[in-house]
C-alpha cells in the first residue's frame, strides 16, 4: 500500500513545503498568492494521503487563524511603535545618534541588528527582532530590503534562547516530556528531564551556536555590501571583519558562560545587552572601527524592489528636534517593559488567557494571552510615548493610519500561511484514520532511514526544515525533539548533541521562516519581495546548517557511549 512506504509517505510530506518554495523561491510569486497554494496542496494530502476528517482540517484551520491574529497583534504593535516615533519627530534624533556613533551603514548594521536584535530576541523572541530592527535601520536610511534582510540574518544565534529560553524550556523539554524511553535513558544516567536539558542540552546548544554564530555578523555586513553596495563587493564587507569579529565575540563570550552558569533563560538576553554595551562604548572611541566609512550609492540609483512603501524622513536634526534621551524613551520603554514583564509578572500576565480548546470536538486548540504577547508591550510603549513626546491629535491619527494601512498587507499572507502549517502538524494519529505518523514526524523518519549512522550531520536540517514550515523553533523542538533523540539511541550518538542540533537548526531556520519574512517585510512597508529576501537569507541558513551539522558529527564522533548525559564535546 503507499501508506506502507515510508519515502513516498515522506516525499508527500515534503510536497507542501516543496510547493511554497517553488512559487515564492522560484517563480518570485508573493506569499499571499503562494501560501493559499500551499494550504490547498496541504489540505488535499491530509484529507486523502493521511485521512484527516474534514473537521478536524477546519479546526486546523481556525486554530491557525487564532495564531495568525496573534502574530498581527505583535506586528501591529511594532508598525505602530515606529509610525509613532516617525510623526513625533523622535526618528531624526535617533537617525543622528547612530549616525554620531559611526556613519558607516556596516557598524550601524551590527550594533542595531546583531546586538540589539539579540537582546530583544531574548526578551521577547518570536521574530520580535526582526519587526523592531528593520523599521529602525530603514528609518538611518537603509533600503527597505536590506533592513529587513540584516534583522533576519541574525534570527539564528539568539534564538535558541529567545523569549527567556521558550524554545529550550518548553520546546526541548516539552518535547520530551512523557517518553519511556528517554525517561530509562535518563534513569540510568542518575539524571532527571529538567536536569539534562537545563544542562547537558542547553551548554551543547550554545557551544555549537557560538561556533557558527562568530561568524553571522561579517557574514552578514559582507552580504549587505554585496546585495546593495554600488560595487556589490564582498570585500567591502570583508575591510569591517576585525569590528565585526569583535562584535561577535563581545555577545557569544557571555553568551556562551551565561549557557553555562545559569541555564537557557539568559543566554541572548545579557549576551545581547553585554555586547551592547561594550560594543557601542568602543564604537564611540573609533576602536577597530574602518577610517573610510561605507555606504549605500545615491537612493536615486536603488532598484525599485529594494524600496517598501514608507519613506523614512530624512530631514537633517536642528536645535528644535527633541533630545536624544527623550527620542530614545520608546526603545528603553519596550526592552525594559519586555524584561518585566518575562522575569517578573510572568505567572499573572499568562494566566490573562482567551481560549477555544478541542475546537469542534477535535484536539485542535488555541489560546490567545493578550497582555503577555510583545504586542501588548509595544502598545503600552506607544500609548506612553504619545505623552512623553507630547504628541498632538493629529500626529497620533497620522500615526494609527498608517499602522492601520500596513498591517493589511501582512495579513493575507499569515492568514493562510499559520493555518497550513496546523494542518500539516495535526495530521497524526490524533486527528487521522490511518494510524500515521504526522507529516513532520513521516518524513523526519524517512530522512533519518536515509542517513543512518551519519544522520548527526542531518539533524540541523530537520531542525530548520521544522522552523521554516512551523514558523517557530519552539514548535519545531516540539515536534521533532523526541525523533532526534529516539535517532541518536539508535545510532549510538550521544543524545544531547543530536537535540541540540535540531534546537540549532531550528534557530537558523527562522532566517527563511514564512512568517517572520512576511511580518518584518510588512513593518517597513516592503510589498510582495518575500521570495526575493528568502533566495537572500537561505545563504546564511545553509551556511548554519552545513557548520552546525558539522560540529555535530565531529563531536558525536567523539564519543561512543550511549548515554543521555555524554556532554558536549567540541571538535577541538
Amino acid at each position: 500500500m503507499l501508506t506502507d512506504n515510508l519515502a513516498v509517505l515522506s516525499l508527500l510530506a515534503l510536497l507542501p513545503i516543496i510547493t511554497i518554495g517553488v512559487l515564492l523561491v522560484g517563480l518570485r510569486w508573493p506569499a499571499k498568492y503562494a501560501m493559499p497554494v500551499g494550504y490547498v496542496v496541504v489540505v488535499l494530502i491530509a484529507a486523502f494521503v493521511w485521512q484527516v476528517g474534514w473537521l478536524e482540517i477546519a479546526a486546523s484551520t481556525i486554530e491557525g487563524f487564532i495564531i495568525a491574529l496573534g502574530l498581527l497583534y505583535i506586528v501591529f504593535g511594532a508598525l505602530l511603535l515606529l509610525s509613532t516615533l516617525n510623526a513625533s519627530g523622535a526618528i531624526r534624533s535617533i537617525r543622528a545618534a547612530f549616525t554620531r556613533i559611526s556613519p558607516d551603514r556596516r557598524v550601524q548594521a551590527v550594533i542595531i541588528a546583531w546586538l540589539f536584535g539579540s537582546f530583544i530576541e531574548g526578551a521577547s523572541g518570536f521574530g520580535t527582532p526582526a519587526a523592531v530592527a528593520a523599521p529602525l535601520l530603514l528609518a538611518l536610511g537603509f533600503p527597505a530590503m536590506a533592513a529587513v534582510m540584516v534583522g533576519l540574518i541574525i534570527q539564528s544565534t539568539p534564538v535558541s534562547f529567545g523569549a527567556v529560553g521558550t524554545p529550550i524550556l518548553v520546546g526541548v523539554h516539552d518535547g520530551l516530556a512523557g517518553a519511556p524511553n528517554v525517561q530509562q535513558s535518563l534513569d540510568a544516567a542518575g539524571t532527571d528531564l529538567t536536569a539534562y536539558v537545563t544542562g547537558d542540552v542547553t551548554i551543547a546548544v550554545a557551544g555549537m551556536h557560538a561556533t557558527v554564530g562568530t561568524l553571522i555578523p561579517l557574514f552578514m555586513v559582507c552580504m549587505l555590501t554585496f546585495f546593495f553596495g554600488e560595487r556589490r563587493s564582498v570585500a567591502d564587507g570583508l575591510k569591517v571583519a576585525p569590528f565585526a569579529l569583535f562584535a561577535a565575540f563581545a555577545m557569544t563570550i557571555p553568551y556562551v558562560l551565561v549557557a553555562w552558569l545559569l541555564g537557557p533563560e539568559f543566554p541572548a538576553l545579557l549576551g545581547g545587552l553585554i555586547g551592547l554595551m561594550v560594543v557601542v562604548f568602543a564604537a564611540q572611541r573609533g576602536f577597530l572601527v574602518p577610517s573610510q566609512p561605507w555606504d549605500f550609492a545615491p537612493r536615486k540609483s536603488w532598484a525599485p524592489e529594494w524600496m517598501g512603501r514608507l519613506v523614512p524622513d530624512t530631514r537633517e536634526v536642528t536645535s528644535e528636534d527633541m533630545g536624544i534621551v527623550r527620542a530614545w524613551t520608546p526603545y528603553v520603554l519596550v526592552a525594559v517593559l519586555l524584561l518585566l514583564t518575562r522575569l517578573l509578572f510572568a505567572e499573572p500576565l499568562q494566566a490573562v488567557t482567551l481560549e477555544w480548546a478541542n475546537i469542534f470536538g477535535t484536539d485542535a486548540g488555541a489560546d490567545f494571552a493578550p497582555v503577555w504577547s510583545p504586542g501588548f508591550v509595544f502598545l503600552v510603549a506607544v500609548v506612553l510615548t504619545y505623552l512623553i513626546h507630547r504628541m498632538s491629535p493629529r500626529q497620533i491619527s497620522q500615526s494609527l493610519m498608517t499602522a492601520g494601512t500596513q498591517i493589511g498587507i501582512a495579513a493575507v499572507a499569515l492568514l493562510c500561511a499559520v493555518p497550513m502549517v496546523r494542518v500539516f502538524i495535526n495530521s497524526g494519529a490524533n486527528f487521522n484514520t490511518s494510524d500515521l505518523e504526522s507529516m513532520p514526524l513521516s518524513l523526519a523518519a524517512g530522512a533519518s532511514a536515509l542517513a543512518g549512522e551519519s544522520w548527526p550531520v542531518f539533524a540541523p536540517w530537520i531542525g530548520a526544515l521544522g522552523a521554516f514550515a512551523a514558523g517557530s523553533n519552539t514548535v519545531s523542538n516540539l515536534m521533532f525533539s523526541l525523533f532526534q533523540f529516539s535517532t541518536a539511541e539508535q545510532i549510538g550518538a550521544p543524545t544531547n548533541i543530536v537535540v541540540g542540533a535540531q534546537a540549532v537548526g531550528g534557530a537558523a531556520g527562522n532566517m527563511i521562516t514564512v512568517h517572520n519574512v512576511v511580518a518584518a517585510c510588512a513593518t517597513v512597508g516592503l510589498v510582495d519581495r518575500e521570495g526575493a529576501l528568502i533566495r537572500k537569507t537561505i545563504i546564511p541558513m545553509v551556511y548554519y546548517c552545513l557548520t552546525a551539522g558539522m560540529l555535530a558529527t565531529c563531536s558525536a564522533s567523539g564519543s561512543a557511549s550511549t548515554s543521555a548525559r555524554s556532554g558536549w564535546r567540541p571538535c577541538w
